[in-house]
C-alpha cells in the first residue's frame, strides 16, 4: 500500500509548485507530480492536504535532549561569562547529575517537541559523565519508539578523569558499531567536547577511532571567546589551526557553534570541507556572540541549524538565523529566507551526512511534513520562504512522516503520548531541581 499526499503547494529545491503532491512507497518518495497525475491504486491511503504546503522534514543538526532539565531551573550559581556558565552552573547543576532515568524522560519530551515542530532528523550530543555506560541505548529505545531519524552520540572528554574520557569514547564507538548497517532509523556518531577539555593526544585518538569505524566526528568549536583565548594561552595558536595541525579536519567532521572564528579559520574550515551547524538562539543565551554564517555560506561551506536543546521550536530557530544576523551585521540582505530554509532542510541534511534527505524529489527518503497556510496573508511563489520562516509555528504543522511512517497526523501525535510524557517530565524535573549540586 502506498501513501498519496495531494497538497495545495509543494516545496521543491527550485521553489514552490501549486497543486502538486507525492506518492510514497515504503520509505521513499516515488512520484512528485501535479495532483491529477499522481498514481492512485486500490488500497492506497490518500491524504487531501488542502491549503497545506508539502515540505521536507526539518533537520536539527545539533541537540542536547537532556537540556530540558535546565528549562526554567533556579540555581544559586551566578553566571558571569562562558567559563562560569560551564564551571559554576552547567556541569555541576546539570550534566554531572544525569542518570538513565533522566536521560529517558528528557529524550521523550525532546522527541515530542521535535515532531510537533516538523523535525524528522536530528543529531544529539549527550553530555553526562556519570550516565555511562549504556546511556545511548536508553536514548535509542525512545527515539525508535518515537519513529524519528536520529544520530546519537556521547560528548567524550577528559574533564572528569582520563578513565571517564576513555569510557566516553567507548560509549560512542560501541554504539556506532551496534547500529552501523542496520535498518534502524537510529545510528551513532562519534563526539568529543572541546580543546579545553580534551588534550591533543585524546583528540587524535578520537579522530582515529572515528575514521577506522567509518563515523563522522563532532566537536563544539569556539562557542565563545573562551576557547580561542584558552588555546592562545596554552598552545599559542587558534583552535582551528590546532585541529588542522592534528590532522583532524576533513569532510567527515561536524563542527557545531563556530561563533568566534576569524576569516583565516573559516578559510581553513572551508578548505577541508568541514560541515558546520549553527545555533543562533542558544548562542545568545550563553553570550557567545553571532556566528559568521553568511561568511561561511559565501565560502561554499555546508551549514545547518540546530536547537542546542534550548528553544526546540524549530521555526523560532529559523527566525533567529534569519533576523539576528541582519541586526548584527546591519545588513537586511544577509541570510535571506531561502538560504535559511535550505540550512534547515537540504543543506542541514548534507551537513550531518543524511543522503537522500531534506528534499522533496523522486527517490528521496519519505521524511515529509505538511504545513497549513492559515496565516493572515496569502502564500505565493515569491514570499513562501518568508511566510514559512517568519509567520508559521508548530501549531501549523499538520502532518509529519518519517521514513514513510506517520508521527503526527491531522495535528495529533501518533507515536507518543504528549500528556503523559509532559506529566512525567514535570515530576522528574521537580525532583531534580530540589537537589543542589
Amino acid at each position: 500500500m502506498a501513501v498519496v499526499i495531494k497538497g495545495s503547494f509543494l516545496m521543491m529545491e527550485d521553489g514552490l509548485k501549486r497543486d502538486y503532491g507525492v506518492r510514497v512507497v515504503d520509505n521513499r518518495i516515488v512520484e512528485v507530480r501535479p495532483n491529477g497525475e499522481l498514481t492512485v491504486e486500490a488500497g492506497d491511503e490518500v491524504i487531501e492536504a488542502k491549503d497545506q504546503i508539502i515540505m521536507p522534514g526539518f533537520v536539527n543538526g545539533h541537540n542536547h535532549m537532556y537540556g530540558f532539565l535546565s528549562h526554567g531551573i533556579t540555581a544559586e550559581a551566578m553566571v558571569t561569562e562562558f567559563s562560569s556558565f560551564l564551571d559554576d552552573f552547567w556541569w555541576p547543576y546539570v550534566e554531572n547529575r544525569l542518570n538513565h532515568e533522566l536521560v529517558e524522560a528528557t529524550t521523550k519530551m525532546a522527541c515530542v517537541e521535535m515532531i510537533e515542530s516538523g523535525v524528522t532528523s536530528f543529531v544529539d550530543i549527550l553530555e553526562g559523565p556519570n550516565s555511562i555506560p549504556g546511556a545511548l541505548e536508553v536514548e535509542e529505545k525512545v527515539v525508535e519508539d518515537a519513529g524519528l531519524r536520529g544520530w546519537l552520540s556521547f560528548e567524550a572528554c577528559q574533564r572528569m578523569s582520563e578513565e571517564n574520557g576513555q569510557l566516553g569514547l567507548k560509549e560512542n564507538i560501541d554504539f556506532f558499531n551496534k547500529t552501523k548497517g542496520t535498518d534502524s532509523t537510529v545510528n551513532g556518531i562519534v563526539s568529543i567536547h572541546t580543546l579545553f577539555t580534551c588534550d591533543k593526544d585524546y583528540v587524535k585518538q578520537a579522530k582515529k577511532m572515528a575514521d577506522e569505524a567509518g563515523s563522522m566526528i563532532h566537536m563544539h568549536l569556539s562557542e565563545s571567546v573562551f576557547e580561542p583565548n584558552w588555546c592562545k594561552e596554552h598552545y599559542n595558536e587558534k583552535p582551528v589551526k590546532i585541529y588542522e595541525e592534528l590532522g583532524y579536519l576533513d569532510e567527515n567532521v561536524l563542527a557545531s557553534q563556530v561563533v568566534q572564528c576569524d576569516d583565516e579559520e573559516l578559510d581553513i574550515l572551508a578548505k577541508h570541507g568541514v560541515n558546520v551547524v549553527s545555533m543562533p538562539i542558544s548562542n545568545c543565551e550563553v553570550g557567545g556572540g553571532f556566528a559568521p554564517c553568511q561568511k561561511m555560506l559565501d565560502r561554499g561551506m555546508t551549514v545547518g541549524l540546530g536547537t542546542d536543546g534550548y528553544v526546540n521550536n524549530f521555526f523560532e530557530v529559523m527566525r533567529g538565523a534569519f533576523l539576528m544576523h541582519k541586526a548584527n551585521e546591519q545588513d537586511p540582505q544577509t541570510m535571506n529566507a531561502k538560504s535559511v530554509y535550505k540550512m534547515a532542510t537540504s543543506m542541514g541534511a548534507k551537513a550531518i551526512g543524511l543522503k537522500d534527505g531534506g528534499r522533496i524529489e523522486e527517490g528521496a527518503l519519505a521524511d515529509i511534513i505538511t504545513v497549513d497556510t492559515d496565516i493572515p496573508t496569502p502564500v505565493n511563489e515569491y514570499n513562501v520562504y518568508d511566510q514559512v520562516i517568519l509567520f508559521t509555528n508548530p501549531c501549523n504543522v499538520v502532518n509529519v512522516m518519517c521514513n514513510g511512517k506517520w508521527l503526527k497526523k491531522d495535528y495529533e501525535l501518533t507515536t507518543m503520548d504528549k500528556k503523559a510524557i509532559k506529566k512525567e517530565m514535570r515530576e522528574v524535573t521537580q525532583k531534580f531541581w530540589t537537589v543542589n549540586k
